[in-house]
């Protein structure tokens, strides 16, 4: 397994098919087409004619599947938790009575594969530690269910690419846990971009960043992480950078600070990185598992700015630019993605946050870290 100081050789067979990828644009042509949702293409009644909601089973019960995915299911139009997955034993009673779970829809990681047999079961949420995503992705799609992956999609791009090939070959959807693009605040922001409201953008500033806590937790070994700070956070704003961009980073210079070396002997603690588009923005992005406070982006353009500050939160976004506030609704970030990922397999199209998408990404971070590794701008192009 490649991890971040590992990465694949980004000038051998990897690299050309992490670029070959980037440039057929596979399940989109641009990012932009892939950003904004057409909400008024699928009603109600549209849904209402489909005969079901669509049934998900979590894979991994942890923090976010108990506190903000269980949850959001309520608030879903076309989805319902149907199933569970869980390697604790305890938490199958506790789950089963609390959402109505039938027995015969819980599962464990080694039986797992019988959910192929049970046709109650439409879709798996892949909401386990980094290292499994690739394992049970594939796993799921052998087992003839549609996957959706919560972010980052795989610990290297060698991994993301056999997810999406056992999809392709299986003919399911596989989907990645973006929620920011669902985000009115960040859909907002996009349109600005798009439309050029403030003329031609110039600079993008952002940044995320938090204070991580138990030294002896998963995100902090990398076999299982695949990184630190970074692949946890960072990665929101590279991806804030690219949908606003609506363009693919050409060029990648990255620095890595240290400031507690026994904590963070295996993954990065601080990273400051550069990305250079091929229409003239540069982008200054940081993350950090050092300290509270980075939670942003701001886009500089010829007549103006607009940004969000937090920007990639569960709720309280706030947005402003240079002639007043942004004004949006809150709204439940995971149950509009989940819907929207939904309405794509009733329709039958291309998804909004494929894999593509997530091996993008990962190819990006791997990037960063073989800049930091060498000292070099990495060109991409």
């Amino acid at each position: 397994m490649h991890g971040p100081d590992n990465p694949p050789n980004r000038d051998g067979a990897s690299r050309r098919r992490f670029l070959q990828r980037l440039s057929q644009g596979i399940g989109a042509a641009t990012i932009g087409g892939t950003m904004l949702p057409n909400w008024t293409a699928y009603s109600k009644e549209s849904a209402q004619q489909h005969g079901k909601k669509l049934g998900f089973a979590l894979v991994g019960l942890g923090n976010l599947s108990t506190h903000q995915l269980a949850p959001a299911f309520k608030n879903t139009e076309h989805c319902r938790l149907a199933g569970i997955v869980t390697g604790t034993p305890e938490k199958e009673k506790l789950w089963a009575d609390k959402y109505g779970i039938p027995k015969g829809n819980i599962y464990n990681y080694a039986n797992f594969d019988e959910i192929a047999d049970n046709p109650d079961i439409d879709v798996v949420y892949v909401v386990l530690p980094n290292f499994m995503h690739s394992e049970f992705v594939i796993r799921a799609a052998q087992a003839g269910k549609h996957v959706f992956c919560e972010k980052p999609m795989a610990n290297s791009t060698r991994e993301c690419e056999a997810m999406i090939e056992a999809c392709e070959k299986a003919g399911s959807k596989l989907g990645i846990g973006y929620r920011c693009q669902f985000e009115p605040h960040n859909q907002e922001c996009i349109r600005l971009a798009r439309e050029k409201a403030f003329g031609e953008m110039k600079m993008i500033e952002a940044g995320f960043g938090f204070t991580i806590g138990n030294p002896n937790q998963w995100r902090l070994k990398k076999p299982l992480a695949g990184g630190g700070a970074l692949v946890d956070v960072g990665i929101y704003a590279l991806q804030a950078c690219r949908y606003l961009t609506n363009e693919e980073p050409i060029a990648i210079s990255a620095q890595e600070t240290k400031t507690n070396p026994a904590k963070f002997r295996d993954v990065d603690e601080s990273l400051c990185w550069t990305m250079t588009f091929p229409g003239g923005v540069i982008a200054y992005c940081s993350t950090t598992y050092n300290f509270n406070g980075i939670n942003r982006y701001t886009a500089y353009a010829e007549d103006g700015w607009f940004g969000l500050d937090p920007a990639y939160g569960y709720g309280g976004i706030k947005g402003q630019t240079s002639e007043g506030p942004i004004e949006k609704p809150q709204i439940d970030q995971f149950a509009n993605e989940m819907d929207e990922f939904a309405k794509s397999i009733f329709e039958d199209r291309p998804i909004k946050i494929s894999g593509e998408e997530g091996l993008r990404d990962v190819g990006y971070i791997e990037s960063i870290y073989k800049s930091i590794e060498i000292g070099k701008t990495i060109p991409l192009a």
